[in-house]
């Protein structure tokens, strides 16, 4: 997993709330263990119709969103099932952090895992962060800080220090277990000797 670097993006507001993974990422597109080329079916049913044609007026097909790395969104973001391919859709677009009021559980820790940084701020400052959205104006997203800067204001959101960890060293599951590989081998060497019938 890349290591977590300051974003500073125009954000793509998507004003919905309760948008679940099936939204995110439809069910048949997963058949695939590949964490790459999801991006094109991101949001699948918004973006195209019956026929796969491009339907024309969603934010993340429309300039300068599309190369948008925050995304602004509704409530209860990533409800539903707990499908790990949202977030890999999510990043393969291009998308590196997503700000809203409230995330489903399995999501929300889905995304760490992932290099995504999931911000839950308030009603308000959510509120302003969708006009400069509307005015195609950038923001930064300070992780060590964990600040957000818009304009002459800032917002300090919580954030766990051990997932905080894992995004700015860059760590996944299996990065976490290999930074204990030692410990392990000692373990299996040990085992080996004591229980070699195991």
């Amino acid at each position: 997993m890349e290591k977590f670097k300051n974003i500073k993006s125009i954000p793509a507001y998507l004003p919905l709330i309760n948008i679940d993974t099936d939204k995110i990422i439809p069910k048949q597109f997963l058949k695939t263990i590949k964490r790459s080329g999801l991006g094109k079916s991101l949001f699948y049913e918004m973006r195209f119709d019956e026929k796969g044609n491009p339907i024309k007026g969603f934010v993340l097909d429309i300039e300068p969103y599309n190369h948008s790395k925050i995304l602004i969104t509704g409530k209860n973001f990533g409800c539903g099932s707990s499908r790990e391919h949202a977030p890999w859709a999510l990043v393969d677009f291009g998308i590196k952090v997503i700000v809203s009021e409230s995330f489903a559980d399995i999501f929300y820790n889905n995304c760490f895992k992932n290099g995504i940084l999931p911000i839950i701020i308030d009603e308000n400052t959510a509120k302003e962060l969708a006009d400069y959205s509307k005015r195609k104006e950038s923001i930064e997203i300070k992780l060590p800080e964990q600040e957000i800067i818009y304009g002459n204001k800032s917002y300090k959101f919580k954030l766990d220090s051990f997932k905080k960890k894992c995004l700015v060293e860059g760590l996944d599951d299996i990065a976490l277990s290999l930074e204990r590989i030692k410990n392990i081998e000692s373990f299996e060497t040990k085992m080996n000797q004591s229980k070699p019938w195991i």
